[in-house]
């Protein structure tokens, strides 16, 4: 089975666990894939998830190595649309990969939602 990878800027990592926990029962069905800040985050509140690198430190990257690997069935990454951030070159190629190999990706809760039911 494919990964479900999770993705929060700072900003937006409370509305992601919340997300989460909202749908987890669908999380617990799936294998999550998240960044270490995120993953750790949502570890802290019983979900199982794999982590690899936070994002400024390569873990957009590693998670984009996935997509390319075909391991990956969707992306949900909570951005903060009004920062700055040192990694952005990494977060546009993730953008970029998730057209490129056709991978949903939700940047918001409401897409998020539909991600979600989409797959379950």
């Amino acid at each position: 089975m494919k990964y479900i990878a999770l993705i929060a800027h700072d900003g937006k990592k409370d509305d992601l666990v919340e997300f989460v926990l909202k749908y987890r029962q669908f999380f617990s069905k799936v294998p999550t894939l998240a960044t270490q800040t995120t993953g750790s985050r949502l570890k802290e509140k019983g979900i199982d998830v794999e982590t690899v690198a936070s994002g400024p430190k390569g873990g957009d990257a590693q998670i984009a190595s996935r997509i390319t690997e075909g391991k990956v069935a969707g992306v949900i990454f909570f951005r903060d649309p009004m920062g700055k951030h040192p990694h952005e070159p990494d977060i546009n190629m993730l953008l970029r990969l998730c057209d490129v190999y056709n991978i949903p990706l939700a940047t918001n809760p409401a897409t998020a939602e539909l991600i979600a039911r989409y797959i379950a």
